[in-house]
């Protein structure tokens, strides 16, 4: 039996897991308002005179209000010059106020006015009626579209150069947020590994990750979960009908939590059972195309540069080519932090450079329809003297946990 798979209960695992947030600090204020400062600072760099943040990652990256996107408009208007001005429905004011860390001016609407028209009213005051504004580019389109008609005059563009401009490159804070949600997953899915049996469904083994993740301190359980097991692990997000687990069936669990607004999101692949020639065969593939991106990641290359070297390893193996199955269908890696996918991505159409401070997933699955799928996914994070790994990798087929190395 692969060792550290089997021969626990939930009961036995869920009493051994302990909150690990205990001694973890939020982001605060001061580096909040550092946020601010550095998109005004993009903002001029750019020739833009203001940016609309919509409810969501980046109003919350830059004001610390966290609040969900929906058809009304609460956002904010950040201008090039700093200042912040809220927009809302009228009924939601005490509430938003309730949740505003960044404190600033809240202009409201109510449900029968136009909140396009209330904009184009607050930018003109601040002297931008034809000014250029930056759209979050996770507004949906509706939002563009009435600020558009209501203010024509205006020029409206992505405001992606301001965001991801401020948010690719992670603060000490948030490394060790995302540090503490990655350790915290790992230690799920070891606990994971150990309660598997013959017969298990894949709902009983989500249900019970859900439980671990908020024994370790994710408050929300987990934020998504993906178990698959045999063949329908050739399916990088799942089948329809997810069969039971056989004894020698590939294990596949990729899931994550959500701490303090950053997200983990780590997959693990083993054989519950005796690895058969071929599953060793396919999973050392995995595991070296995993290291070669990761030793590819190197400050000033592209990012391109990390999922060629990991696809390289692949076809080298006979599979592929290129996006072509079986081999590796999707991106060696995204981006991570407070989206959970998240700018740059480690593709072939992406050639941004690496910097210090970005962070990303490395998970060039290896997808062999009507047999299996092996996807080993684990984050690194760029550091001036190269990548760095969160988790450790899997060690081998045998000992995916490291627990004998």
């Amino acid at each position: 039996m692969t060792i550290g798979v089997g021969g626990s209960t939930p009961k036995v695992e869920l009493e051994k897991l302990h909150d690990m947030t205990q001694k973890l600090a939020p982001v605060s204020l001061n580096e909040f308002n550092q946020r601010i400062r550095q998109a005004q600072e993009l903002m001029q760099a750019n020739g833009i005179d203001a940016v609309y943040l919509n409810a969501g990652t980046n109003l919350y990256y830059f004001t610390g209000t966290q609040w969900y996107a929906s058809e009304r408009m609460v956002a904010a208007l950040l201008t090039a010059g700093g200042e912040l001005i809220y927009i809302a429905p009228a009924f939601e004011l005490g509430t938003l106020t309730d949740y505003m860390l960044v404190k600033g001016r809240v202009e409201t609407w109510h449900e029968n006015d136009s909140p396009y028209q209330l904009c184009h009213k607050v930018l003109a005051e601040l002297g931008l009626a034809e000014g250029t504004i930056g759209i979050d580019e996770s507004a949906s389109f509706f939002f563009y579209d009435g600020l558009k008609q209501a203010s024509p005059q205006m020029t409206f563009v992505n405001a992606k150069p301001v965001t991801a401009g401020c948010r690719t490159q992670k603060s000490e804070s948030e490394l060790t947020i995302l540090q503490c949600a990655k350790d915290m997953t790992i230690e799920v899915h070891k606990a994971a590994a150990r309660i598997l049996y013959p017969g298990i469904t894949t709902q009983e083994v989500e249900s019970f990750i859900n439980q671990a993740h908020k024994a370790v301190g994710a408050a929300s359980g987990s934020y998504f979960c993906i178990v698959l097991f045999g063949e329908d692990s050739a399916y990088p997000h799942g089948v329809k009908n997810p069969k039971r687990l056989e004894l020698n069936d590939i294990v596949l669990i990729d899931t994550g939590c959500e701490l303090h607004g950053y997200h983990s999101d780590i997959t693990r692949t083993y054989v519950f059972g005796e690895a058969s020639a071929r599953q060793r065969e396919i999973w050392q593939v995995e595991k070296q195309a995993q290291q070669a991106g990761f030793e590819a990641a190197q400050l000033g290359r592209p990012c391109a540069s990390v999922d060629k070297a990991a696809r390289d390893v692949i076809a080298t193996a006979g599979f592929g080519p290129e996006y072509e199955l079986p081999g590796l269908p999707h991106r060696t890696g995204h981006g991570i932090g407070l989206d959970i996918h998240e700018w740059p991505y480690l593709v072939a159409s992406d050639t941004t450079p690496l910097a210090a401070g970005m962070c990303f997933s490395n998970e060039p699955m290896l997808c062999i329809p009507g047999e299996f799928g092996v996807r080993l996914e684990d984050h690194f994070y760029m550091t001036e003297n190269g990548p760095r790994w969160f988790t450790e990798p899997s060690h081998s087929i045998d000992d995916p946990f490291g627990y004998q190395k």
